[in-house]
């Protein structure tokens, strides 16, 4: 048995929670994913998975083992991986819906034209990603990250923006003053807020709150925009997300002498004492392209 590659077919099986997604993913029969397994629990004598005809459970040895197998798996792609050498392998990053439809599909692009052998695997959601739990090797996070077996490295600032089309403006007028906003509908995200109050810094950095009257909420930024643009209200948008949109004229900014507060941007990856080369490369290549895009 080959058992660095039956780690790695173990180790895909546990990131994807399915047998047949891995053997799509490796481009193997369900079978032979199921027999490297088998070969795995064999040698090992233990059991790593729960499989139902359903679903697949890891055990606490299997667990245990998965963690072990991706620092050998991470410390031989590492040592194959001379500088001389194009990185190989699967790079699976997760990133929130915004960032990640945007602003991450070129960086991935750019990291998979300089290493042709490299796999993508990009994950969307816009909640909190531990990469050890998750089985990511990098998870972009905006907000509050906590604390965990991973490093959280600051990016940036993402600054977001009231924004509103000028057909919207010209139909109804636009607020004078913070106190105004509630006298307009509003298009929101879930998490801007737990409430109907808008938190505002003015020209000197100091906070106010604004109450909003919701006419539209959504757990994603692209229909958000969508109304926006069509002239249904009065909104907030990440700046870099809708850059050409607000670029063009399409969408522009109301009350510009106010400003919401950045929040934080973070890469989140594995606590590890040797951090993969592919992983490396690619923080570079976050620190070089995505931080210019961000506030200090």
């Amino acid at each position: 048995m080959d058992l660095l590659a039956a780690m790695r077919v173990y180790l895909r099986v546990v990131e994807r929670g399915s047998l047949s997604a891995a053997a799509r993913d490796l481009g193997m029969g369900q079978p032979a994913v199921s027999e490297r397994i088998a070969q795995l629990e064999r040698r090992l004598q233990t059991r790593l998975l729960d499989r139902t005809t359903r679903s697949i459970r890891v055990t606490d040895a299997g667990q245990r083992f998965h963690e072990r197998a991706r620092l050998a798996v991470e410390a031989m792609d590492e040592a194959l991986a001379l500088p001389e050498h194009p990185l190989r392998g699967t790079l699976r990053i997760a990133a929130p819906h915004g960032v990640g439809e945007t602003l991450v599909p070129p960086l991935l692009l750019a990291m998979q034209e300089q290493h042709a052998g490299l796999t993508i695997d990009l994950v969307l959601n816009d909640r909190f990603v531990d990469p050890v739990a998750e089985g990511v090797d990098l998870s972009l996070r905006i907000g509050r990250v906590g604390e965990g077996g991973f490093v959280a490295r600051r990016l940036g600032g993402i600054a977001r923006a009231i924004l509103a089309s000028p057909a919207y403006l010209a139909r109804h007028g636009a607020p004078a003053s913070p106190e105004e906003l509630d006298k307009h509908p509003f298009i929101r995200i879930d998490s801007l807020t737990s409430d109907e109050r808008l938190t505002l810094l003015d020209a000197q950095g100091a906070p106010l709150h604004a109450s909003i009257r919701t006419a539209w909420r959504t757990n994603h930024w692209r229909p958000l925009q969508t109304a926006l643009l069509a002239g249904a209200g009065i909104g907030v948008l990440q700046l870099p997300v809708c850059a050409d949109v607000v670029r063009s004229g399409a969408l522009v900014p109301v009350l510009p002498a106010y400003r919401l507060p950045p929040r934080d941007m973070h890469a989140i990856y594995p606590a590890t004492r040797h951090l993969p080369a592919k992983t490396r490369v690619f923080l570079e290549l976050l620190r070089e392209r995505l931080s210019p895009l961000l506030q200090d």
